[in-house]
């Protein structure tokens, strides 16, 4: 079984988009004759690859393009279109696209594609040039791009699509993957366990809840990680801070760097070496709710010191950690814009994918 789980191991590549997808000239589907503006049922679109998109439709039977999905790419502004019908196109101005071999996901491709930008003032022809020759990444397994890796992540953002402005049940899906990819990457694989202290130095903030200015300069953290103003940090350092007692016992962990001030009982941690900060606010925040259960106190729950010497720390190698770290961090920033954006499913998806994945994942 664990020969079985080593085989499966997901890595992450740099690979040209050149080697992933072949391209095809336009111009045997180019449209002949006028285009219609209303749709009959013997019709097919028009398309063109920029915002307009649909551009109208044909009746012409000869030049379509019927082998669909591909990806529509403006030569000229680099704007992209995953298309899964048949079509005629506008002009040549823009390549098609479609996957080199069947372990290629085209829309894992293209929603990858969102997070590439590009300087395009000057009036060319981007895709042999330019566009190509960039770096997307891909899951790999067994020396092969990972099609049901793909796959999972292209779900993702299509049950954002679906569920419009169900926010927390994106949340979910999102909070989801990130457990299940922590797991396969670390879990049963022998790396350290590490005691609490051994991992992290720990601290307490130095003032109490009355330190809180009106036109501070700098974030003042309590106890409920609402953050105020202050014109007296004591800390200038990357940092956890982590909850020391809630009334509630619903502890939370933030991460932070550059100056600061903390409520008293506050906990403010740095790390040893051999860790990654990112990695380490994953890992505590998936233990608030042990820290929970073992909080002490009637009617306000404190954490001791002794409670966080209880924890235990996975601790694998520094380059897993920032790798997994770069993934946590696209996909906070990823449910961040679905906090911020529920306007329509069209502006939260555009939205959500011209984040995704940028380079991080």
């Amino acid at each position: 079984m664990k020969q079985q789980m080593q085989q499966n191991k997901i890595e992450w590549k740099e690979v040209e988009i050149g080697e992933l997808l072949d391209y095809e000239q336009p111009g045997k589907y180019i449209i002949e004759g006028e285009i219609l503006k209303e749709k009959i049922k013997s019709s097919v679109p028009v398309l063109t690859a920029n915002k307009s998109f649909i551009l109208g439709y044909t009746e012409e039977k000869e030049g379509i393009y019927n082998n669909p999905p591909v990806i529509l790419f403006d030569d000229f502004t680099t704007d992209t279109k995953f298309v899964d019908f048949k079509f005629k196109v506008k002009s040549s101005a823009m390549k098609l696209l479609r996957p080199k071999s069947k372990d290629i996901n085209l829309k894992f491709v293209f929603l990858m594609m969102k997070g590439i930008q590009l300087n395009f003032s000057t009036h060319k022809r981007y895709y042999l040039s330019v566009y190509r020759k960039r770096n997307i990444l891909m899951p790999f397994s067994n020396g092969k791009p990972d099609i049901k890796e793909q796959k999972r992540i292209v779900k993702i953002l299509d049950d954002t699509w679906k569920l419009n402005e169900g926010g927390e049940k994106i949340e979910s899906l999102f909070d989801e993957y990130l457990r299940t990819l922590f797991y396969e990457m670390f879990y049963n694989k022998g790396f350290e366990i590490k005691g609490f202290l051994d991992v992290f130095n720990i601290t307490t903030g130095k003032l109490d809840s009355n330190a809180m200015e009106e036109n501070g300069r700098y974030p003042f953290f309590t106890c409920s990680q609402e953050t105020f103003k202050i014109n007296a940090p004591a800390f200038d350092c990357e940092a956890l801070l982590l909850a020391g007692n809630n009334a509630s016992a619903k502890y939370s962990v933030k991460y932070y760097k550059g100056k600061f001030n903390a409520y008293q009982r506050t906990y403010v941690l740095t790390l040893k070496k051999g860790g990654d900060f990112r990695y380490m606010h994953f890992v505590l925040t998936n233990k608030l709710k042990e820290l929970q259960r073992k909080s002490i106190g009637t009617n306000t729950k404190y954490l001791t010191l002794g409670i966080l010497k209880t924890l235990d720390i996975p601790l694998p190698p520094l380059p897993l950690q920032q790798k997994f770290a770069r993934i946590v961090e696209q996909v906070e920033k990823m449910k961040e814009t679905i906090n911020k954006t529920k306007q329509n499913s069209e502006e939260l998806f555009n939205s959500l994918v011209s984040k995704a994945f940028r380079g991080e994942l």
